[in-house]
């Protein structure tokens, strides 16, 4: 696959995790949810107007101006790290539910997964421009797994939906 090729498969990626977001924030029963599918909703179309603005410079000179993509969500790490602190803390909870947020989350992971897997092949196989494009890429998108499988975890096994209690302990 050449750098034209991977950046135009990479938007059809971008464009599908996108659709899986903008359709979860619609059909999102919780104002959390709804903030965190949209909040994802919209770095994704970010990523789709990058690599739209690239493939322009590469197919109109030859050439790519890799600037850094930025993203509003932690790093993978801390989003873990994070997780796992309060999975301890909220160790012996029951399962919450979340209903189509569960499922739209499902849906999200496989995409993101998906996505993931194709810029790390990218960053594998491609020359040093490319690689350089699509490091940053796998890296966010790695992120946005994380977050997702972290809020899957939590929506149905913890008794939090998207950081809001759902039980109360002493209520039992």
């Amino acid at each position: 696959m050449n750098l034209e090729q991977a950046i135009t498969t990479a938007i059809k990626y971008e464009t599908r995790v996108h659709a899986a977001y903008a359709e979860a924030a619609a059909n999102a029963e919780h104002a959390v949810a709804r903030r965190v599918f949209s909040t994802l909703r919209d770095e994704e179309m970010g990523h789709i107007r990058y690599l739209r603005d690239r493939l322009e410079e590469w197919r109109s000179s030859g050439v790519i101006n890799i600037f850094d993509i930025g993203t509003e969500l932690a790093p993978r790490d801390a989003i873990e790290s994070a997780t796992a602190r309060l999975r301890r803390t909220l160790a012996g909870g029951s399962p919450s539910g979340g209903g189509a947020e569960l499922d739209s989350l499902a849906k999200a992971l496989a995409a993101e997964r998906e996505t993931s897997d194709f810029y790390r092949k990218m960053v594998a196989t491609l020359d040093a421009d490319g690689r350089r494009l699509f490091e940053r890429f796998l890296e966010i998108e790695e992120g946005h797994v994380a977050i997702v499988q972290a809020e899957m975890d939590l929506v149905s096994g913890a008794g939090y939906w998207f950081d809001t209690s759902e039980f109360r302990p002493e209520a039992g």
